[in-house]
């Protein structure tokens, strides 16, 4: 459902507003965007008289903003941001642009990155910048596009597009094991998966051991432990098959298991998709499913 027009304000009143909010002085407002003083008093009271609120008052020869006024002032930066970056994307490659992609660290390095040529391959035109975020954040106050998640569909104020399950594999140093049932060994642990281990022994009739082991906030990290010999570590399987391949971890056991939750792309709801958004997506979904 479109917005009415009466409650879109011009961009020149916007723009006027947030000079005048970021600077504190119409005067300064006025030099920046090459208007005259009376021009900003009069876009900022056309946004007054629109949105019924003061958004500013005078103190001295300052401009303050009001409560209501830092809010929409807050609000009103976001969305000429926005726009100046999809005007600027759209104008400079109308075919493509740049994705800011906020990535899990195992998953990015081990599943992702390896198919990463071939999205560059096929879409040349797309800026591709990636960096590491742990945990979900606002798209509203970051410069990111899109991000990596695991778990449930529940990012808030974000569409998602399901990629694939995480399966586990049971792993440690070829000299680990002895004749020991595994909850009997060290068992490490990943802080973002605490019932990842209670899970895998329940299924196989197994009980938890009482030591609770080394926990580990990484994959990477506690590979590297178990390789080093310092127990059991259950990794993703697109996280385990390089050390499995290279001899340095071995099969705890033979078989796999799904975690509870699965990896997703989110996108905010509240913005346009782009060229290089599109791309991705439809990019990344074939992945999952070759």
């Amino acid at each position: 459902m479109s917005t009415p027009r009466r409650f879109l304000p011009s961009t020149a009143s916007l723009s006027a507003f947030e000079a005048a909010a970021r600077l504190g002085s119409a005067t300064a407002a006025a030099a920046e965007l090459s208007l005259s003083q009376g021009a900003i008093s009069r876009h900022i009271k056309t946004l007054e008289n629109q949105t019924g609120r003061a958004l500013m008052r005078r103190q001295g020869r300052a401009l303050v903003l009001t409560a209501a006024g830092a809010t929409y002032a807050t609000e009103v930066r976001k969305i000429l941001s926005q726009l100046g970056r999809v005007t600027m994307d759209l104008q400079t490659n109308p075919e493509g642009g740049t994705l800011n992609l906020a990535i899990l660290p195992a998953f990015g390095m081990h599943w992702l990155a390896p198919r990463l040529p071939d999205f560059g391959m096929q879409n040349p035109e797309v800026t591709l910048n990636l960096s590491t975020r742990m945990a979900p954040f606002d798209f509203d106050t970051t410069r990111f596009d899109a991000a990596i998640h695991f778990g449930r569909p529940d990012w808030p104020n974000a569409d998602h597009l399901v990629l694939l399950p995480e399966k586990v594999l049971a792993v440690c140093a070829p000299d680990f094991l002895t004749d020991a049932p595994i909850p009997q060994h060290s068992l490490l642990h990943l802080d973002t998966r605490p019932r990842g281990w209670n899970r895998w022994l329940t299924a196989r009739g197994l009980t938890m051991p009482t030591d609770p082991g080394v926990s580990f906030d990484q994959f990477s990290t506690m590979a590297q432990a178990a390789v080093h010999g310092l127990g059991i570590a259950l990794l993703p399987t697109f996280v385990a098959e390089p050390y499995l391949s290279s001899g340095s971890l071995v099969l705890a056991a033979p078989d796999q298991q799904e975690s509870i939750g699965n990896y997703y792309l989110v996108w905010p709801q509240n913005r346009p998709d782009t060229a290089a958004l599109t791309k991705f997506r439809h990019w990344i979904e074939k992945q999952t499913v070759s």
